[in-house]
């Protein structure tokens, strides 16, 4: 019989997952829109750390919200793993996939003389909380042998 909290974390983060993706791919058009219609305020040589912080904003949640759906198919296979480390890794990437695109985000909001806002401090969090899940992850595999 499946564990329902196994089922019940899989499910949220494949949701989750699904959700954040289709945030981060509209992030990305209207990012294209921005360029197709030459708007001065993410085109402008002036505005180069908001563009290059709204970029990486997009493509790191996309990625994060791609490594939450797999992560949603790999608790499933993975039934021995302790509920604790489970849930612990589960929030750990559900933080990251706030804290680094938000953070690449709100750096890019407000610019400083070509350095990002404060909101760029949120970034190195987030990135470890992704370490810490994917570690997690990886030592789950270590504790359900084939």
């Amino acid at each position: 019989m499946p564990d329902p909290t196994l089922q019940a974390v899989a499910h949220r983060q494949m949701q989750l997952g699904w959700w954040s993706l289709l945030g981060f791919l509209t992030l990305g058009v209207v990012l294209e829109s921005l360029h197709g219609f030459k708007v001065g305020y993410y085109l402008n040589v002036s505005n180069e750390t908001r563009r290059l912080m709204w970029t990486l904003a997009h493509a790191h949640g996309t990625l994060i919200a791609i490594l939450q759906i797999v992560f949603g198919l790999t608790v499933r296979s993975l039934p021995r793993w302790d509920a604790r480390r489970r849930a612990l890794a589960a929030r750990c990437l559900t933080g990251a996939g706030w804290l680094i695109p938000g953070g690449f985000f709100l750096g890019g909001v407000f610019v400083y003389g070509g350095d990002p806002g404060l909101g760029i401090l949120l970034v190195p969090v987030g990135a470890l909380l992704l370490f810490v899940g994917v570690f997690l992850t990886a030592r789950g595999f270590h504790c359900n042998p084939r």
